[in-house]
């Protein structure tokens, strides 16, 4: 009784928080719920509209992007078709960094929110985002939730970072009371025992995979489990060896949320095991392996053609999914661009070590795994699992395979690898 009593309040909490935030969330999340049955046909039709809108008013009412189309000698008229993409030119984050200002439209929107990404690659972006599409990108995330029969206002755990100080602890733990959750400050065995006993009376867990990971570790040596709706991993890689673990903790494997803040929600993971695209929020192309994000819903600071720095691999257009959606296939995120591995005398793209495991794991071999690069021909492999001598040599032929002779390496197996409470990177270099 006091379980449905606690739902209860924590529903009317949360509607009523969700009312003034954010008022016109419930009417977007109705027209997801009745386009996830669209077409590909209707999909790509009102991928159109919402582009062929975007770019008018971007041009009639952003000073940067006015300027810039009329370098390249584009008119809003030019987009008669999805195809016409390609005339309008690309911005990088550098270029969305150092022109916020002339960016933003000069529409009134009435309530807007200001934003920032993490910065995590070193540069972070503030931008403004208004109600209608933030409230767009909240309802695109709660229909991926509906995949999984779990209510947002259902309790759950959060693994993510933690502000400590002052007004912004407090603003936290507010927020995290009227979304019903609670999070995980530190891997201390009180700390973990405390969030494992509040897990019982949850619905879902969510954020960073590698925190997932570590207490579904911790849970499976104590012999503990917990059944759960979903457990959603953001904002980093889901390593392949992961989900053992998390599945025999939590009930269920861990799905992948695929977006960044500037984009907002990019592709969810359904139950079938396919990252569909959010095609009604975003238009994603693909070139040369490197994915390139046109947000469809954001006006107050547009977001068109937008290089997001990873690399990607989209399914053919005629494939299909059991779940019976039509939005295409994210098939996978690769890898962060722009990690440079240095030989003795050449360079590498780091993406290579996603291969090196990818390859290890198609024969069987799952291992969590950090690279780590101090000095320029060196490279220091940690490898959580004990590493037999037949795996040692299947990794070190992979090794060679994609770095021939051109750096020494050392492998550290059964080390631990600990997130601390942030994104864990799976290369870490100090070189500059």
């Amino acid at each position: 009784m006091d379980s449905i009593v606690n739902i209860m309040w924590a529903k009317i909490r949360f509607k009523i928080g969700q009312r003034l935030r954010n008022p016109s969330l419930k009417e977007w999340f109705n027209f997801l719920k009745k386009s996830e049955h669209f077409s590909i046909e209707e999909l790509e039709a009102y991928q159109l509209q919402q582009l062929q809108k975007l770019v008018k008013l971007a041009y009639q009412h952003s000073v940067y992007y006015k300027k810039r189309f009329d370098a390249v000698g584009f008119k809003p008229q030019d987009i008669t078709s999805l195809n016409d993409l390609h005339k309008l030119p690309v911005i990088s984050k550098e270029e969305l960094i150092a022109n916020t200002t002339a960016i933003h439209t000069n529409l009134n929107f009435g309530k807007t929110f200001q934003c920032s990404t993490s910065g995590t690659s070193g540069q972070s972006l503030k931008f403004n985002r208004e109600e209608p599409a933030d409230s767009f990108n909240r309802a695109s995330i709660f229909r991926g939730y509906s995949w999984y029969n779990v209510q947002p206002w259902e309790r759950n755990g959060y693994f993510w970072g933690f502000n400590f100080r002052g007004f912004s602890k407090l603003k936290t733990q507010f927020l995290d009371h009227l979304q019903n959750r609670f999070r995980l400050f530190s891997y201390e065995s009180n700390e973990l025992k405390s969030f494992i006993a509040k897990l019982q009376n949850s619905s879902y867990v969510h954020g960073y995979a590698s925190m997932v990971y570590e207490v579904a570790n911790y849970m499976n040596k104590h012999q503990l489990s917990v059944q759960l709706k979903m457990v959603k991993g953001t904002s980093e890689k889901i390593q392949e060896a992961y989900q053992l673990a998390i599945q025999k903790a939590f009930g269920q494997k861990v799905i992948s949320e695929y977006g960044a803040a500037e984009t907002g929600i990019i592709a969810f993971e359904c139950p079938a095991g396919n990252m569909h695209l959010n095609m009604e929020g975003v238009l994603v192309e693909e070139i040369e392996d490197e994915i390139i994000v046109t947000n469809l819903q954001m006006h107050a600071f547009p977001i068109i053609r937008y290089k997001l720095g990873d690399y990607i691999k989209l399914a053919p257009k005629e494939t299909t999914c059991k779940c019976g959606m039509q939005h295409s296939i994210l098939e996978e995120v690769t890898g962060r661009i722009g990690g440079l591995v240095y030989g003795l005398s050449e360079t590498y793209p780091s993406l290579y070590f996603y291969y090196i495991f990818k390859n290890l794991a198609e024969k069987g071999v799952k291992l969590t795994y950090q690279v780590q690069q101090e000095k320029k021909g060196e490279l220091v492999f940690i490898i959580e699992q004990s590493l037999s001598s037949t795996i040692l040599k299947l990794l070190e032929e992979e090794i060679k395979r994609y770095f021939y002779q051109d750096l020494n390496y050392v492998i550290k197996d059964g080390q631990r690898i600990v997130s601390n409470n942030k994104k864990l990177k799976s290369f870490i270099s100090t070189i500059n």
